[in-house]
């Protein structure tokens, strides 16, 4: 359908626009933050603009094309390294917690309430009265940026233009042809990079829209995935992935490390239907190798580690965890309190555990028995004499007694008595 630019310029000039002086961006050089720097000059009319651009893993060539984009708007963006914070604080807890929602290993929610709280603190020191940011009404994120903009910088106006003036992504593109804005969107949807997880053209899947191969970073389909398995080797230490393959390394860089090994055997694709916080349904398609197979791995440590008990309350735990931080309660005092259970359990999560990778595949080959395993074969393995089995004869009556109960009164109900 052909878009009327007359139209969209109607419906800014028809919504009530706060009056704001100077504002911070959460800039990325996408298609939302820089249509976003034009609106503040052309409609918001602010006097001073600051740009800040988080790094949280999204890779060299997407933070140069930031500053370039930026370079081409006549600003010179604040650049934050964050990417430390992000997995040595971030990504180690969503680690601990096994992050998963739905089929989602919890990442963009983990990025966005990051650069949020350093967008709206660093917003507050510069003296800004205003934070934009370019999410859409119909999806996630406005919710977890707010949340935490009203946490960090609660007196700042939030400008949430494309949400606020409703505008679709051809009324963005139209309006940035228009005012001769420069964008490029190879993805329609826009794509959203971390070392954890790479999120693809959000909200704008098709119910049977095919995905060309020519899109993956680090996805190689399982077709064209080599003839032979490649293994490779796992270290925990309290839960953390300390080395791979016996080498010492920080998440910084083993995640990229697995990504790339995993990805090229056929590893990594995630596709699924996705509750939003609005409980609208979509279709998302994510990427990520890393993930897949270190929570493999990390959670069948988990198994040999932790205890019955702890095992059935962290399942519980590790899912309101990724159910809070997915919609956007990253520094909710529950979540601290839920940090605060999964931690302790992680220090009894030792081990080394190789893996094999073929075509799609993730295959356990070998595990160690650390010492903090509960895994003990010479007592429980019924090739072993180290359990003597009659002790359990009067247990089992004991346990059996609550069913002779239910059988008794099965038979008066029977009867009618």
């Amino acid at each position: 359908m052909e878009i009327a630019i007359k139209d969209v310029l109607a419906k800014i000039e028809a919504t009530p626009i706060p009056k704001v002086n100077k504002c911070a961006i959460a800039f990325s050089g996408g298609l939302d933050s820089t249509l976003g720097i034009e609106l503040l000059r052309r409609i918001y009319k602010v006097k001073d603009i600051v740009a800040i651009n988080v790094d949280v893993g999204q890779g060299k060539q997407e933070i140069e094309m930031g500053k370039e984009r930026a370079k081409q708007l006549n600003l010179t963006p604040i650049v934050i390294d964050a990417k430390d914070e992000f997995t040595e604080v971030w990504l180690k807890k969503a680690i601990w917690a096994n992050s998963d929602y739905n089929g989602y290993p919890v990442s963009t929610s983990m990025t966005r309430q990051l650069i949020a709280r350093i967008v709206a603190e660093k917003a507050r020191d510069l003296g800004c009265d205003s934070i934009l940011e370019g999410s859409t009404g119909r999806g996630n994120d406005q919710y977890r940026m707010h949340n935490v903009f009203k946490y960090f910088a609660p007196e700042l106006e939030v400008l949430v233009p494309v949400r606020d003036f409703d505008l679709t992504r051809g009324h963005e593109l139209e309006l940035c042809k228009h005012w001769g804005v420069p964008v490029d969107e190879f993805i329609v949807g826009g794509d959203d990079k971390t070392m954890w997880c790479r999120s693809i053209a959000s909200g704008a899947v098709d119910l049977n829209q095919t995905i060309p191969d020519d899109i993956w970073m680090w996805y190689v389909t399982p077709e064209k995935a080599p003839d032979k398995p490649e293994y490779i080797e796992f270290t925990f230490e309290e839960g953390v992935l300390t080395a791979v393959n016996g080498k010492k390394m920080k998440l910084a860089e083993s995640v990229p490390l697995v990504n790339e090994v995993a990805g090229r055997n056929g590893i990594g694709l995630i596709d699924v239907f996705e509750d939003g916080i609005m409980d609208l349904k979509s279709r998302e398609i994510y990427e990520a190798p890393a993930a897949h197979v270190i929570l493999t791995v990390k959670r069948d440590m988990e198994g040999a580690c932790l205890s019955k008990e702890e095992r059935q309350f962290k399942k519980m735990v590790d899912a309101r965890w990724a159910y809070m931080v997915y919609h956007g309660e990253w520094f909710h005092p529950l979540k601290d309190d839920l940090d605060a259970f999964i931690e302790q359990s992680q220090k009894k999560v030792f081990g080394v555990t190789k893996v094999k990778l073929y075509k799609g595949t993730i295959t356990i080959q070998e595990r160690n028995r650390p010492h903090t395993s509960l895994f003990y074969p010479e007592i429980r393995s019924i090739k072993s004499a180290g359990f003597d089995q009659r002790w359990c004869a009067n247990a089992a009556k004991i346990r059996g007694l609550p069913f002779e109960i239910l059988a008794k009164r099965n038979e008066k109900i029977k009867k009618g008595k």
